[in-house]
């Protein structure tokens, strides 16, 4: 089928506009069976080293082992109604030799949730290669501007002053937490192993009964094969509570980047005017209005990452449901998903890192909002002075207060703010400070206490993460 003639019919957004080809490759049919024939030869192999299957019979099924054919598969599965056993008895149409031992003692969760964390595993290296891409690029943008005064704003009202490179280093901090968070899913996850229809290796215990070999060590080689751990007691599937943790994990990475791009979203707004994010020159922000620069981006992030965030409570469901040994109602929607959540967590990645890497800021604004209201806040540090230097703390307050409210209204009728002029002109505090020396207590731009050194120390922090995860890797 043509690209055109796809588009002749629905089509995920995943299938083609979000998540990269990448991605979409691990969670491709084809890569997904390409799994389970790796699982089917890993058990073969170890149950040749019993005696169970003959190595002619093994070397048939290596053999064929790539010889991926979907659209037998369907016509299979069309009369089977079986996913699984269709597979199998495709492959094994392939295997004149060793096609009669394929899956021996195994249930279809042997393979099938085996060669999920397989491709769990392989998709999270991919989101973590993206995150340390991202957290190297972020931490080169904190250092550079953690020096640069900012306006500060709670409740989305000025504050007090920050810089621009302590406040990115606080999405910086939370991906350093998401990283480590996910490298320790991933390192966690576990298959189901092989274990039976509900999990206690009794069909391969009486494979295995005059071979010399136990079901558990069976396993293990298996396991071995596959470079994977098991839990030690499964039901007919792996624990579903750990799809449930690893959604959780995607869903924290999520929420980091919405938070970020939705103060992206706000600073982007004229009013404030203090960051925007790339925009191209044939770029059109809006059908009907030709001079918008919409953050489509950062409202593309904002939006794929609430629908991420929503979808642990689904494999919450599949857990919390899981009856007995096992039921399939989570089987369905695990086929979207788990997918799903790695392709749209792809796409936040991609988007976040554009934005990061050609992010931009805009100094004079900045300036704009802290002469304009950052005197405000550094009238604090004003306050503690002229207390130190024998005023009253009371009275002081009070007199701040009333120059405040006139400079407010300044500000307001759009004119410059008067308050560092009529407190250095104030006898309450000229009697205690110096008309210079409270002008400069009043320069807001000064008053950023530790956030230039803390924003480098998160920044130092992530450089040496991502230098101890390359090596490792």
């Amino acid at each position: 089928m043509s690209r055109s003639e796809e588009h002749a019919v629905y089509l995920s957004p995943y299938t083609w506009r979000y998540g990269s080809d990448a991605m979409r490759q691990l969670f491709s049919e084809r890569h997904r069976r390409l799994l389970w024939r790796r699982v089917w030869v890993a058990l073969a192999r170890a149950q040749a080293q019993a005696g169970l299957v003959s190595p002619e019979q093994l070397a048939d099924i290596e053999a064929h082992a790539a010889d991926i054919d979907i659209p037998r598969a369907l016509e299979i599965e069309a009369i089977t109604r079986h996913d699984v056993m269709a597979e199998i008895r495709t492959f094994a149409e392939q295997c004149p030799v060793g096609g009669g031992v394929i899956h021996l003692g195994a249930t279809s969760m042997d393979v099938v949730d085996n060669a999920d964390v397989l491709r769990q595993r392989e998709a999270l290296d991919l989101v973590l290669e993206r995150l340390r891409n991202l957290i190297e690029i972020l931490a080169a943008l904190v250092e550079r501007h953690a020096d640069m005064p900012v306006m500060g704003y709670t409740h989305i009202q000025p504050a007090e002053p920050t810089t621009l490179g302590y406040r990115l280093a606080q999405t910086l901090q939370d991906l350093l937490i998401d990283y480590q968070e996910i490298a320790r899913i991933r390192a966690q996850l576990k298959g189901k192993g092989f274990k039976g229809a509900v999990g206690t290796l009794a069909s391969y215990e009486q494979l295995l009964a005059d071979k010399g070999m136990t079901a558990a060590e069976l396993e293990r080689r298996a396991l071995a094969e596959l470079g994977l751990d098991a839990f030690p007691v499964t039901t007919q599937t792996y624990p579903r509570k750990q799809d449930w943790l690893l959604l959780n994990a995607l869903a924290g990475l999520a929420q980091s980047l919405y938070r970020f791009a939705f103060d992206l979203r706000v600073l982007q707004s004229p009013l404030f005017g203090e960051l925007s994010e790339p925009f191209g020159r044939g770029q059109v922000g809006s059908s009907a209005m030709p001079f918008k620069r919409n953050p489509i981006t950062a409202e593309k992030i904002d939006s794929i990452a609430r629908y991420v965030s929503a979808l642990p409570a689904v494999a919450w469901q599949n857990a919390a449901h899981n009856l007995l040994e096992r039921t399939l109602d989570d089987s369905a929607n695990r086929r979207t998903v788990i997918p799903e959540a790695f392709l749209a967590v792809d796409e936040l990645l991609l988007a976040a890192t554009r934005i990061v890497s050609d992010l931009n800021v805009w100094s004079a604004a900045s300036e704009r909002n802290l002469a304009a209201y950052g005197v405000f806040a550094a009238s604090e540090r004003l306050l503690m002075e002229a207390v130190k230097a024998g005023g009253d703390r009371q009275h002081l307050h009070e007199i701040i207060r009333q120059h405040s409210l006139t400079a407010w209204s300044a500000v307001q009728r759009g004119e410059a703010n008067p308050l560092a002029d009529l407190l250095a002109t104030e006898p309450a505090f000229t009697q205690l400070l110096e008309p210079a020396r409270i002008r400069g207590l009043l320069d807001a731009g000064t008053y950023v206490g530790e956030a230039p050194a803390r924003a480098r120390l998160v920044a130092q922090q992530a450089r040496e993460m991502v230098g101890r995860a390359a090596s490792a890797a």
